[in-house]
């Protein structure tokens, strides 16, 4: 029985450098798993849920969501090992690291390349997910804590420590199958919502979509804000509604950039 530790692979830096593409990467078949599934263990970690329906309204602040440090704790892996995935998504997944010191996660905590954690747009933050590359068959259980890739096409992005534990770091670039065994809150049903347009070149560009945003959608809070080398618009229909935000999403044609349908809690 292969030992746990296959898992995970020790957690450690590096600069960033641009992902390039795997060849015929559409082609890779998915290879056995490398991680096992030992007797059931009880005490998987929960964090603490600081969500309430007082706080659904557009434009409010989002709780902070805390992982545990490193991004994943033991109970999080015995609980992987005890429970079968409740959704699988496959796609393409790079890595990314943050463009300053100190830059915080969408969950509300300090980004850190050293800590087993990914971005996704849609799942809810805190999911405890398993990451598995497709062409070798390298997995690393780990928390979402942020939002992203913002990139027709892929799916996941992942810190510097979980593309090393999963073999993406080197390749930049590859197909990965992404295991949800546990959210903080529903998947299907609630949350608060929002679309995220861009990347723009220019503050002006952005800035001419959100007085056109504005015109269209009078109940939405609509804000304009710098990314790194690019600017970005971000409408949240009232509520943060998530039936209204895939409307939007579905409809919305901007001339430049893309329309991504984006999960904020």
């Amino acid at each position: 029985m292969a030992s746990l530790a296959l898992m995970l692979v020790a957690l450690t830096g590096c600069g960033h450098r641009q992902p390039k593409p795997v060849d015929n990467a559409e082609e890779m078949a998915p290879p056995p798993q490398t991680y096992y599934r030992p007797q059931p263990q009880p005490q998987p970690y929960s964090p603490p849920s600081t969500y309430s329906s007082a706080s659904r309204t557009s434009g409010s602040r989002i709780p902070v969501t805390p992982v545990p440090p490193g991004g994943v704790s033991t109970a999080d892996l015995k609980y992987i090992s005890a429970h079968e995935p409740i959704l699988s998504e496959t796609g393409f997944a790079t890595w990314y690291t943050a463009p300053y010191k100190g830059r915080k996660a969408a969950n509300g905590q300090v980004f850190d390349d050293h800590a087993l954690t990914a971005a996704h747009r849609t799942l809810p933050m805190g999911s405890l997910v398993v990451v598995t590359n497709v062409k070798t068959g390298q997995a690393s259980a780990m928390r979402i804590t942020d939002r992203g890739p913002f990139v027709e096409g892929r799916v996941v992005d992942l810190t510097i420590a979980s593309a090393k534990a999963t073999g993406v770091y080197h390749v930049g670039l590859a197909k990965v199958r992404i295991d949800v065994y546990q959210t903080p809150k529903p998947i299907d049903i609630g949350g608060r919502w929002c679309v995220q347009i861009g990347a723009f070149r220019s503050e002006d560009e952005a800035m001419r979509l959100k007085q056109q945003l504005l015109h269209r959608y009078h109940s939405a809070s609509v804000i304009e804000f710098p990314g790194e080398n690019s600017y970005w618009v971000r409408i949240r229909p009232e509520g943060d509604d998530r039936e209204m935000a895939e409307y939007i999403a579905k409809h919305l044609r901007p001339v430049q950039g893309e329309a991504f349908l984006t999960r904020l809690d």
